[in-house]
């Protein structure tokens, strides 16, 4: 045999053998990368991250909480000119191979070869392999993870149909600006649905996801403009399109800008306590889980108290003057508008108020610019409010806030069609308030505002602030000594006391007006607020018994003081506290809990959560049985035992029959205490501090004003239709709003906007007796009348009659200053 023959052989042999190691490193490859390879199956039941979503009751959007934004869709909805255009640039030969396009593989692994490049390669991934990559895969560009992503892709080519793949897709890629999926694209760059978008849209959609960040349509039109145009050339050259539509389309000037999902009702308060509360309850990935949470919140009352909050604060603060700018800026000689409209970047407005830069103040007006770059001239009229004009008040380079007001035509009618709007000159309000509103049988929140500005100051003052609620906190205490054996015709001194304390001090408490008007009724103390006679009336009754008792009204007995302060109002108490606490008044004496996620769904409808709240009952004892007897609970007897027994009641107490499902809140407090109360606290806006409140015209409305010392906390907490409502306004470094700044003057006119229009169509809260109370006679000095004829009328529990009978203290005269001793 030949020396080339033999050479050939050998060759021959050393080439089958390489051929067998071959086939078995790439069996063994195989069997290793496969054996690796995730259950492809489970892409059928995968759960792409999605947002919170957050409505109010009536459905309509209040919050989007979540780092990306995804709202995946089903590949039926999906118009076919969205698939056509991501075929054209991705995959062409999509429904037609097993998942390889081996020319654009080959094309890639030379590529690789060659240059070396770990950075991304062109070409070679079908979608199929972009899919098996985006769910399974690192980003790593190397022989070994192309061989994964094409293994997985013949895999799941063999396990999932075409549809199911594609679908994947164009909800997992990733389109920049934080938006994922097609429908999330669509949204943020032309604010439209999917079957709205335009041929030029559709192309410019698909040409994102090779340059998500820096080739989009809003980074860098110019570069969208190119990719958008060769996406319509692929689309033309494959039929999809003919050239003229693909012309017509690469003519259309880019026009993507960003385009935020609308939020429907404005309640961010709210809205971070559901956030912070799902995360509470579900975990930290809360935000990617897809749930969809509906509120108790009633978007037409918070419109109403974020309106009334806002005029509120404004006009507590137009009474106080001008203040002065925010900040200044050195402003170049030369700098313009632009320029300057840059510096404010980062700088929110604030519940319409805008910043704005002055550019120039001179002649009595002056001009300001705006972030967006708009230059507004204010002149004399918008800064009337302030008795100087703009250029007195301001100089060039001054931060101040400026607001647009809408023209508005008369007696209702539309403007003018060329009436144009103005500009006020304007500043941040130097006070703060809250308002709380709640359905008073079930706790459900109905509109809650935590601040003047929400970009301004995240602090939540309905839930997370603790302040003293002044005489708005003395129903409390008349409530617990109503359960002692007092009555509203009962006679308590208002006079002079003076309690001597363990170190020698003295407290000498004091009427607001500094008078004293002698021997009064329960009724006119309350009406007229006589701080004097809630100090007596706590004193006779015991602090350790009335912490007690208010307690049971939802409040932490620790919270209250152990001295005779309380009847003064000074617990440290969140605005939300005293709205359950009035609430337990207005629906008849049980404690209910404020509560505000109704629903919470998963991302596929099915409902998680449903809240089923405690609910009051007029007609049911604290065991649940209608009409039945109440029972003596801590001590407290919370309802007649025999209404039968009693002389003469208001046969009016019927009520309709409980919900036999319905979890029943249980009692506070007697339900006669809380008509007394209601009764009063009526009396309070028809004759007492609270009488501004009668523009309402509505006879169910009832509540408290409430002042602290040297005016720092302003309140008016009080009742009508169905719902407790509670204003404070104060300031947050706790220092004085102004002089004569009462709970009547800055909390209540925003109390009354408010319950203006929640009341609206609401019918009237009735207050009838219930059982167990007696009618009565009684004069001016609360003297019991005989035959109950003339006179004035009070309702008593009937167990007081015999009190009232057999008892009476005579205060011809107020006493002189008495004194005691308290330790």
């Amino acid at each position: 045999m030949s020396r080339f023959r033999r050479l050939l052989r050998w060759l021959l042999l050393l080439a089958i053998l390489a051929t067998i190691l071959g086939l078995l490193a790439a069996g063994t490859l195989y069997y290793v990368v496969s054996s690796r390879l995730p259950e492809v199956d489970s892409l059928r039941n995968i759960e792409l991250q999605e947002p919170m979503y957050v409505y109010a009751n009536d459905g309509r959007l209040m919050a989007l909480f979540g780092e990306m934004r995804r709202y995946p869709v089903d590949i039926a909805e999906v118009p076919e000119a969205v698939k056509q255009a991501f075929i054209a640039i991705e995959d062409n030969r999509f429904y037609e191979h097993e998942g390889i396009d081996y020319k654009g593989v080959a094309r890639a692994i030379w590529l690789i070869a060659k240059t070396g490049s770990k950075e991304g390669v062109p070409g070679g991934s079908t979608i199929t392999q972009q899919v098996a990559r985006q769910f399974y895969l690192s980003p790593e560009v190397s022989y070994s993870r192309k061989f994964e992503e094409m293994l997985l892709a013949m895999k799941m080519e063999r396990e999932l149909g075409k549809d199911e793949i594609f679908e994947l897709y164009l909800n997992k890629n990733f389109f920049g600006n934080r938006s994922y999926g097609i429908a999330a694209a669509a949204e943020f760059y032309y604010g439209k649905q999917l079957s709205e978008l335009d041929l030029d849209e559709v192309a410019s959609l698909a040409a994102i996801p090779k340059f998500p960040s820096s080739g989009n349509p809003v980074s860098n039109p110019e570069r969208a403009r190119i990719r958008r145009d060769y996406v319509l050339e692929r689309m033309a050259d494959l039929d999809f399109i003919t050239r003229a539509e693909a012309a017509a389309a690469q003519a259309v000037a880019m026009h993507a800008r960003p385009h935020e999902r609308p939020v429907e009702v404005y309640a961010p308060y709210v809205a971070e306590m559901v956030r912070q509360e799902m995360i509470a309850r579900y975990g930290g990935d809360v935000l990617t889980r897809g749930y969809h949470v509906t509120t108790t919140i009633d978007p037409v009352k918070q419109a109403a108290a974020d309106q009334a909050v806002r005029s509120g604060l404004l006009a507590y603060d137009h009474r106080h003057g001008w203040s002065k700018v925010e900040q200044s800026f050195e402003l170049a000689t030369d700098e313009d508008a632009a320029t300057a409209a840059a510096r404010l970047r980062g700088i929110p407005a604030q519940s319409g108020l805008l910043p704005a830069i002055v550019l120039r103040a001179e002649s009595g007006t002056a001009d300001v610019v705006l972030s967006d770059g708009t230059v507004v001239t204010l002149d004399a009229a918008s800064s009337r409010w302030t008795g100087r004009n703009p250029a007195a008040l301001l100089k060039r380079g001054d931060l101040t806030r400026v607001r647009r007001i809408e023209p508005e035509g008369k007696s209702g009618a539309a403007p003018p069609a060329d009436a144009r709007p103005t500009w006020q000159l304007d500043q941040l309000p130097r006070a703060q308030a809250t308002l709380v509103s709640m359905e008073h049988d079930t706790g459900a929140l109905r509109a809650l505002v935590g601040g003047f500005s929400f970009a301004g100051q995240e602090f939540n003052r309905a839930t997370q602030a603790r302040r003293q609620p002044g005489s708005s906190f003395k129903p409390f205490i008349y409530a617990a000594a109503f359960e002692r054996g007092f009555n509203p015709a009962s006679i308590v001194p208002d006079a002079p006391v003076v309690f001597r304390m363990r170190r020698g001090q003295d407290w000498r408490p004091q009427n607001d007006d500094g008078r004293f008007l002698g021997p009064i009724r329960l009724r006119e103390g309350l009406v007229r607020s006589r701080n004097l006679v809630s100090v007596r009336l706590l004193d006779a009754i015991g602090v350790d018994y009335a912490r007690r008792y208010i307690s049971h009204m939802g409040f932490e007995e620790s919270e209250l003081p152990p001295n005779l302060s309380i009847s003064l109002g000074t617990p440290s108490l969140a605005p939300l506290d005293i709205a359950r606490g009035y609430s337990v008044f207005s629906n008849g004496g049980f404690r209910v809990t404020p509560w505000y996620i109704d629903e919470v769904r998963d991302r596929d409808g099915q409902v998680i959560f449903e809240e089923k709240p405690a609910v009051s009952c007029r007609s049911c004892d604290a065991g649940g049985a209608p009409g039945a007897p109440a029972t003596v609970i801590d001590g407290f007897n919370l309802g007649p035992e025999s209404p039968a027994a009693v002389a003469e009641t208001s046969g009016k107490a019927a009520a309709a029959e409980p919900d036999p499902d319905a979890v029943l809140a249980p009692r506070a407090i007697d339900p006669r205490v809380a008509y007394q109360l209601v009764s009063m606290m009526r009396d309070v806006v028809q004759r007492g501090t609270g009488t501004q409140a009668k523009v309402l015209g509505r006879e169910d409305v009832g509540g408290k004003t409430g002042s602290t010392n040297d005016h720092r906390d302003a309140w008016f907490s009080g009742f009508g239709g169905s719902l407790s409502t509670v204003v404070w306004v104060g300031r947050d470094d706790n220092r004085s709003l102004g002089n004569r700044e009462y709970g009547g003057r800055s909390a209540l006119p925003i109390w009354i906007d408010y319950m203006r229009v929640a009341l609206d169509g609401m019918p009237l809260a009735t207050n009838e007796p219930p059982p167990g109370m007696v009618k009565v006679s009684v004069s001016n000095s609360g003297r019991l009348l005989p035959g109950g004829e003339g006179g004035l009328t009070e309702w008593v529990k009937a167990e007081d009659l015999e009190r009232m009978e057999s008892t009476f203290d005579d205060f011809d005269e107020a006493p002189a200053e008495e004194a005691f001793d308290i330790f």
